[in-house]
């Protein structure tokens, strides 16, 4: 099968047709093989299926039972995203366990699972560029809460394994924290935590020799959908799951031979959570929807200016509210303050009680400057009392009801 497909780990290439594609087996420095350095890459997945899912413990087991007697150091080359953690634990201590000694050389990626690997060797070289990430395990589970709280159980356990690995080659840190963040770190970062030894470039051993080479030739199963893989599989994340699964068949076969189908129980999981309705929907259609959903998981957040800050809406609504109210009070002390200028012009006799209204519109179009204006005005220029309506009569009066007999306060 050479369909190419968008969304495998192999990127955009056709399908591997052997495993030496992604797990080239071995590097000596003679074709006769009795040199003292063997290099062995693990570009790929770990996978307990092996074949075309990845590498297993078994396909590890194959190359390293095929190094020479002579080798007495393995440089283990890796760019890996991890995969299943009781895979990779028991890769990592097959390595242990060799007699040679075992430098790993993070060449890409050490990530996940992987990372446990390297970090697990005797030596641990990051390769200019390279990554280490780190992250708690995970895995998919159903049933009843029982099952759930079991499987939690599990998890913390499988990461209290992991934890033995990295503080035995970095010390005691805030691994739990480190662990759920999903911490990724350059080369530098990965030495100053601990977890590598020293930055280098390390060069192979030597001429290649692929273990097997003739046998390991393998197609990919009928109606394989990667789509589902990277759904269901995860195989960039390590997986703490279950060894209830198919075993893996001889390199050189189809790892699996059935039809690639969803259980109801996963799919029904997976139209709860995207919130589709339709009980009808194909796995394809619903695969489509989980695409959609990784698609705008992995879109970058916006930024905020420089400057702007975020609030919520409701204190928004709220800060407007006291705003207005705020804005409704300094324009009644504004008015109360111009009407006190005002009034206080006009009994001064600065200002004509008829133009009262006029000096209140130019006080609130230009407080500063009509204030200026009226203080500016004489006082007592224009009358404030009454005019001819005195109790007492005049003196002219007084004279004039003398000489014509007429009583004043009468008239």
């Amino acid at each position: 099968m050479t369909t190419k497909h968008k969304n495998r780990y192999w990127g955009d290439a056709a399908l591997p047709t052997s495993k030496a594609e992604f797990f080239n087996a071995i590097t000596t420095p003679a074709s006769a093989g009795d040199g003292t350095v063997a290099t062995i890459r693990m570009y790929g997945p770990i996978d307990s299926y092996g074949g075309f899912w990845g590498i297993s413990t078994k396909d590890m087991g194959v190359v390293l039972d095929a190094l020479p007697d002579s080798v007495t150091q393995i440089v283990l080359r890796i760019n890996s995203p991890g995969g299943e953690v009781f895979e990779a634990m028991s890769i990592l201590n097959m390595l242990r366990s060799h007699k040679a000694s075992v430098t790993a050389v993070v060449d890409g990626l050490a990530a996940s699972a992987a990372s446990f690997v390297a970090a697990g060797c005797g030596e641990t070289v990051m390769s200019p560029g390279s990554q280490m990430m780190i992250h708690s395990p995970m895995s998919f589970s159903y049933g009843n809460a029982g099952d759930f709280r079991k499987t939690a159980d599990v998890l913390d356990s499988v990461e209290a394994s992991m934890v033995e690995i990295y503080t035995e080659k970095a010390g005691a840190k805030d691994w739990a924290a480190l662990l759920s963040d999903e911490t990724w770190m350059t080369a530098a970062a990965s030495v100053e935590l601990g977890l590598a030894d020293r930055i280098a470039v390390i060069p192979d051993a030597g001429e290649t020799e692929t273990v097997g080479a003739d046998e390991l030739v393998f197609t990919a199963p009928d109606g394989y959908d990667d789509t589902l893989a990277r759904v269901v599989r995860l195989p960039d994340r390590a997986a703490a799951r279950s060894h209830n699964l198919p075993s893996s068949s001889e390199l050189g076969q189809p790892t699996r031979k059935e039809p690639l189908t969803m259980s109801e129980i996963l799919q029904a999981g997976l139209r709860e959570r995207l919130g589709v309705t339709d009980s009808a929907i194909s796995d394809e259609q619903l695969l489509a929807a989980v695409d959609e959903v990784l698609d705008k998981a992995t879109e970058p957040a916006p930024t905020v200016p420089v400057g702007t800050v975020l609030i919520d809406s409701a204190v928004l609504t709220d800060l407007q509210a006291s705003a207005a109210l705020g804005r409704q009070a300094r324009e009644e002390q504004d008015n109360s303050r111009r009407a006190a200028i005002v009034d206080s012009a006009v009994k001064d006799g600065r200002i004509a009680p008829a133009s009262r209204d006029l000096w209140l519109t130019n006080l609130a179009a230009s407080e500063e400057g009509t204030t200026a204006i009226i203080a500016s005005l004489a006082k007592n220029v224009v009358p404030v009392s009454e005019i001819g309506t005195s109790e007492d009569p005049s003196e002219a009066d007084s004279l004039y009801a003398l000489a014509w007999g007429t009583d004043t306060k009468e008239a």
